[in-house]
């Protein structure tokens, strides 16, 4: 028997024993006597039990109509209990999260949101993944993924967030550029030395730069060092061992303080698109939902 089925002439049932008669249960469920009358007879009938004991002027459960009403009244309770827990949790979200996020862009501007969000949200239980590929969420149970690239639509299973795209610029240590001087054309930049991204496929991060169309066009470039990490990137070139063209987003407290100013600021392009992406099926979860409002302060600027 299927569980729905189950349930059926059991609001009625335990109507009649609670208002005392049929009258009242129907009364109170807005029905007809007659209909929660057939509707308990229907269920005696099922459970090949008699549930009441009815005279003209009473109605009195049997042994096994005790039986029945305390197990429906426990059962009741337990669902009335569950909804309200459900309730509950589209205001206070609960439960475990799959993030995957870039490396260094995940330590320098996610994990700041994140540990907000974990203390707002105390039974959050936050798995946190760095990786620069791109992982797959339905593959490797992943809610919810930043990520720096990837293509401007989705697939349909897939819900995302354009959170805007990275300002790209050319900079070098001031003693860098005192002493080999401070480049005023592209073609005197491109004899400097410089200090590339090695991507995780093994190929290095060419420059970008601007046609006369307006088109950015890559160009790669003889490079003094190529390094795997962006936090590494930034240290030599404050360390004076070239320059780079970088996400403004990745050294901004360098061009603050003055360790690192821009060159040739006209060459500035835009960078790789920034989006928060999820599974469509988790968009109406509560954590999830939670999560992704909490993303929302991500800068990329």
């Amino acid at each position: 028997m299927h569980s729905l089925d189950r349930l059926k002439g059991i609001t009625p049932f335990v109507a009649a024993v609670e208002q005392g008669s049929f009258t009242a249960a129907a009364e109170s469920l807005h029905l007809s006597s007659s209909a929660v009358s057939k509707s308990v007879a229907k269920l005696e009938a099922r459970l090949g039990s008699k549930l009441f004991e009815r005279t003209t002027r009473s109605l009195t459960l049997t042994d096994a109509g005790q039986a029945f009403f305390d197990t429906c009244t426990r059962v009741l309770n337990e669902l009335a209990e569950a909804e309200s827990v459900l309730a509950a949790q589209r205001t206070i979200p609960v439960g475990k999260l799959q993030i995957a996020v870039p490396n260094t862009f995940g330590r320098m501007r996610v994990m700041p949101l994140l540990n907000t969000f974990c203390q707002q949200n105390p039974d959050m239980q936050i798995s946190l993944a760095f990786s620069d590929r791109f992982v797959d969420l339905f593959e490797e149970g992943v809610d919810i993924a930043v990520r720096i690239g990837g293509p401007a639509e989705y697939p349909p299973s897939l819900g995302f967030r354009f959170l805007g795209n990275e300002r790209l610029i050319f900079c070098a240590a001031p003693h860098y550029l005192a002493q080999y001087g401070t480049p005023q054309t592209l073609e005197e930049l491109s004899k400097h030395r410089a200090i590339v991204y090695h991507r995780v496929d093994g190929s290095t991060s060419p420059w970008h730069i601007a046609a006369p169309d307006g088109r950015i066009a890559p160009r790669n470039v003889a490079y003094r060092m190529a390094l795997g990490d962006g936090e590494a990137q930034i240290s030599a070139v404050v360390a004076g061992l070239g320059v780079a063209q970088m996400a403004t987003w990745l050294m901004e407290q360098q061009l603050a303080s003055g360790e690192l100013v821009q060159i040739l600021p006209e060459l500035a392009v835009t960078g790789l698109p920034l989006y928060v992406i999820w599974p469509r099926r988790k968009q109406l979860t509560p954590k999830v939902d939670a999560l992704l409002a909490a993303l929302d302060g991500l800068n990329i600027t």
